[in-house]
């Protein structure tokens, strides 16, 4: 099911005239609907390629915590079938290569001992796990398929503008095999998850079990995995979010190789320029931009490599950083031991510092 956030974190289609307003004219309303996009070729292509997940776990003898209070509360404990200290859950994921690799959530594995995969027509599958990783809040799963399966390529998230429209596929509520449309309204939403923030925003309706499930564009590409939504109730209020692909793709290719994530590491404490304390900001340092080094740790690539605190990190390896965020993910997409080049303004004089990147530890900040 996707993560339901907190209030704090934040049929058919009728033309109608505005109250007041007469009627457009009727050839006009024939061009709108007939200008409407009909997804139903796209559909039949994608939805053989995407599974439901059914999991099996450990009881901890409640209802997940995203799903107390609200109105859903008593539906899943009815739908929960308890055999002895074991429990039931649900999910969706997609298949992304015909030999039988699985994406899908980690929140829909979390500690599984038993995960089943059930496809559009029926067939079923004992999946293994390849890799998780909790910072994207992704996970990989392998199927010994009989034959070789459907499976969606990835598309550019990058490509994506707000007004596209999406599709989202899955399984809620363990329905299975449904499809919902809606276009994109926002793009690089932080919405406190962890450090790799950066999800669409989307008003294709996302409920719980969808988690895992491929986010669509009109080509048929995966260009996001749903996996929270923004909801009082539990179920969808229009408000739900992807991780996008660009960045879940690396992840995947990663846990397809290897079975986990390695990201860099500079040993920093950062914030963004523009948000420091006016005391402890040199003049024009928030007109240059880039990341304010707040803190180096010691023993540190960063101590290691001359970097210290006051220093502005302005690029990494060319490339613009203008926020905190940016700065932490630029360094986690470079593999441990590689050195990058960072331009640094040091007491108002820029300069160029060469970092070997070391390996992320559990939770640092940069």
């Amino acid at each position: 099911m996707p993560l339901a956030l907190p209030r704090r974190a934040f049929a058919g289609l009728a033309l109608l005239p505005l109250f007041g307003c007469a009627a457009p004219p009727a050839q006009a309303q024939r061009g709108a609907l007939l200008a409407l996009p009909d997804f139903a070729d796209l559909a039949e292509r994608v939805l053989p390629a995407v599974v439901s997940i059914s999991v099996t776990s450990e009881a901890r003898g409640e209802i997940p915590p995203e799903l107390r209070g609200t109105p859903f509360e008593r539906y899943f404990r009815d739908r929960l079938r308890s055999r002895g200290q074991q429990v039931m859950g649900a999910g969706s994921g997609f298949v992304i290569d015909p030999s039988g690799l699985l994406v899908t959530n980690n929140h829909v594995i979390g500690n599984a001992s038993r995960v089943q995969v059930t496809f559009q027509n029926g067939q079923e599958y004992a999946a293994s796990l390849v890799g998780m990783d909790e910072l994207t809040d992704l996970a990989l799963l392998r199927i010994e398929a009989r034959s070789p399966l459907p499976a969606l390529g990835w598309g550019s998230s990058a490509a994506l503008r707000v007004g596209n429209w999406v599709l989202a596929a899955g399984n809620p509520f363990g329905l299975g095999g449904s499809i919902t449309s809606g276009i994109v309204s926002a793009r690089g939403r932080e919405i406190g998850a962890g450090p790799f923030d950066d999800f669409i925003q989307t008003d294709a309706p996302i409920n719980p079990g969808n988690s895992g499930g491929p986010l669509f564009n009109t080509a048929g590409e995966v260009i996001g995995i749903n996996t929270a939504i923004y909801s009082p109730s539990g179920a969808s209020a229009g408000i739900g979010f992807a991780v996008p692909s660009d960045l879940a793709r690396g992840v995947i290719d990663q846990l397809r190789s290897s079975g986990r994530v390695e990201r860099g590491w500079l040993g920093v404490s950062v914030q963004d320029a523009d948000s420091a304390e006016p005391g402890g900001l040199r003049r024009g340092a928030a007109a240059a931009g880039g990341v304010l080094v707040a803190g180096v740790e010691r023993g540190s690539p960063a101590s290691r490599a001359g970097l210290r605190q006051g220093d502005q990190v302005l690029a990494i390896n060319g490339g613009a950083v203008d926020t905190s965020r940016a700065l932490v993910r630029g360094i986690a997409a470079v593999a441990p031991g590689q050195t990058v080049r960072l331009t640094i303004l040091r007491n108002g004089r820029p300069m160029e510092l060469p970092v070997q990147v070391g390996r992320r530890p559990a939770q640092p900040q940069g």
